[in-house]
């Protein structure tokens, strides 16, 4: 197994301070001399080498602020910009002023690190004028890598070319009906992507199109709009499929969400396969519905529930990771990428020790798919589950993928029409996957629109989202850095494009009140992540999040206003 997990270090990392509740077992002592599959071992462990990489020497490393980390954090190596000071804001004007923030004009070349936040923060941060020249060099785009753990892309040939220029940004704009309107006076500044996406016009389109024309039930008639109903809905499982790189459209399972998903899994994969003692592994970082449906499931059959830490930049620690991997483990589910911190977790070192293993893995993919390419085949999950809302499509519908031999062991989750073979009152019997777990009439409409949305996705070219995406989170790191008394909370090494921070003396909820006044939309809260949250003494964060449709202005006017609310 090719292992890409370059940016997490062979060292020893202090558990988190909080501890976790009662009703959770903590990390057991001791773990393996070897690990069977695992090249070179496990991590930390006696009699065995480490799967991490011997040196980083493409990282120069700053001293870390955590202790507990040896080494320091690893850094890109291109050349750090001095942040913009609030004394230089104070010219530009409030927030609406026509006066945006230009980052080449109000920045110095040298080789100062931040003043405000960790220096491993997201890597370097770069000026826009030099960002182009470091793509293809910079070793943070893991997204554009053959063989990255992250993404699932091992064994294909990349297809990044250059991130979205400002010009197709402005272009995919205008697909977007939502984002051209004024918000207290204020153009709309999405920045609550995290939470749900604005849909283009397309999805929109498609969806008022089956209606007004091709609204059937599907599968159990002759008629014509029968058979137009049931090949967009099941040319829409096709093309999830391809979206995910599943092996074939019987993996692919309509559910309403992310949510729905893990509790099928829950409620037949783990009511079948887990009981009184087995043990269920999660990570701190997870979203609630990660969370609660394995509480459901401990609660109905004595299962146990362990949960993998976190260090103090939100990254998962591996070398803890392990030891919980222990003979009494039945399934790990663990989420691709953080809502709360950003965090992209290794999935595939992390799926490659758990199967070494014999544990099968969930991955909670719903912040994953809309930001960059996943192929579930190769990053060889068990079950990957998504929602459509968050890639710019419909509400109530998602996706549950599971490879097929795992399906066709699992009963069925609900009863009912479509889901049926043949029904007498003495014996049901049912249909194969996925019919299986579709029970009555499924969210036609909402296949159609989450097939609209893939198309639009494929159009635009994930691997180039990805990469624009990125450039944007680093933008706006290094912005954000300049407002005094803002704490960035999750600052991983590799992360996503979630800016959560609170700032000292100001309730969250002031903050995001402040700010949409200005027509910005943020998410205050703790993000259905409340034990993520904790980890860091915090009961919620301010939230911005990003996509592709936002912008390096929009950028700035989150930032000038920020500082407005902090000159008041």
């Amino acid at each position: 197994m090719r292992l890409a997990n370059e940016l997490y270090r062979d060292s020893a990392v202090t558990a988190p301070s909080s501890s976790p509740t009662s009703a959770i077992s903590s990390v057991s002592p001791g773990a393996p001399d070897t690990f069977a599959g695992i090249p070179g071992g496990v991590p930390g462990t006696a009699g065995s080498r480490s799967i991490f990489p011997d040196s980083f020497a493409a990282f120069p490393t700053e001293k870390p602020d955590n202790p507990g980390l040896a080494g320091g954090y690893p850094l890109a190596t291109t050349t750090a910009h001095a942040p913009i000071h609030a004394d230089q804001v104070e010219a530009l004007g409030p927030p609406g002023s026509g006066n945006a923030l230009d980052s080449g004009a109000h920045q110095q070349d040298s080789n100062e690190v931040y003043p405000f936040g960790e220096p491993r923060c997201n890597g370097s941060f770069r000026a826009r004028e030099a960002y182009a020249d470091t793509v293809e060099s910079s070793p943070l785009f893991y997204f554009l890598r053959e063989g990255d753990s992250r993404t699932g892309l091992r064994g294909q040939e990349p297809q990044a070319g250059p991130p979205l220029s400002g010009l197709e940004v402005d272009t995919i704009r205008k697909d977007f009906p939502v984002l051209h309107q004024r918000v207290h006076g204020h153009p709309l500044i999405w920045f609550d992507n995290a939470a749900t996406t604005q849909k283009p016009r397309s999805v929109i389109d498609a969806t008022s199109r089956f209606y007004s024309r091709d609204n059937s039930n599907i599968h159990r008639a002759a008629h014509a709009l029968a058979a137009r109903a049931t090949e967009l809905y099941e040319g829409g499982r096709e093309k999830v499929r391809r979206f995910i790189g599943a092996a074939d459209t019987k993996e692919i399972v309509f559910v309403r969400g992310t949510t729905e998903a893990i509790n099928l899994v829950a409620q037949t994969y783990g009511r079948t396969h887990i009981g009184r003692g087995d043990e269920i592994l999660l990570t701190v970082m997870e979203h609630h519905a990660n969370i609660v449906p394995w509480q459901f499931l401990a609660e109905q059959t004595g299962a146990v529930l362990r949960v993998a830490p976190i260090n103090d930049a939100g990254e998962l620690v591996l070398e803890q990771f392990v030891p919980l991997l222990g003979p009494r483990t039945k399934l790990v589910a663990v989420t691709h990428v953080s809502n709360a911190l950003g965090t992209i977790n290794p999935v595939e070192t992390i799926i490659g020790m758990a199967h070494a293993a014999g544990v099968p893995v969930l991955v909670d993919g719903a912040q994953s798919a809309p930001h960059f390419p996943v192929n579930v085949q190769a990053m060889d999950c068990d079950f990957f589950v998504f929602s459509g809302h968050k890639i710019f499509g419909p509400t109530g519908i998602g996706v549950l993928y599971g490879k097929a031999a795992l399906l066709e062991g699992m009963p069925p989750y609900q009863g009912g029409g479509n889901m049926i073979s043949d029904v007498t009152f003495e014996k049901t019997t049912y249909q194969g996957i996925p019919q299986k777990f579709e029970a009555g009439t499924p969210d036609i409409a909402g296949v159609v629109g989450l097939g609209a949305a893939i198309d639009y996705l494929s159009s635009l070219g994930m691997p180039a989202i990805a990469a624009y995406e990125h450039e944007l989170l680093e933008y706006a790191t290094q912005a954000l850095s300049s407002i005094r008394g803002l704490r960035p909370i999750g600052t991983a090494a590799v992360k996503a494009s979630v800016l959560s921070f609170v700032m000292d003396g100001l309730s969250n909820e002031l903050v995001g009140r402040h700010l949409d006044r200005y027509g910005i939309a943020v998410r205050s809260g703790h993000h259905c992540a409340q034990p993520a949250v904790r980890r860091f003494g915090l009961e919620g964060t301010v939230r911005p999040s990003l996509a592709f449709y936002n912008t390096r202005d929009e950028i700035d006017v989150l930032v000038r206003a920020l500082h407005d609310l902090r000159r008041r």
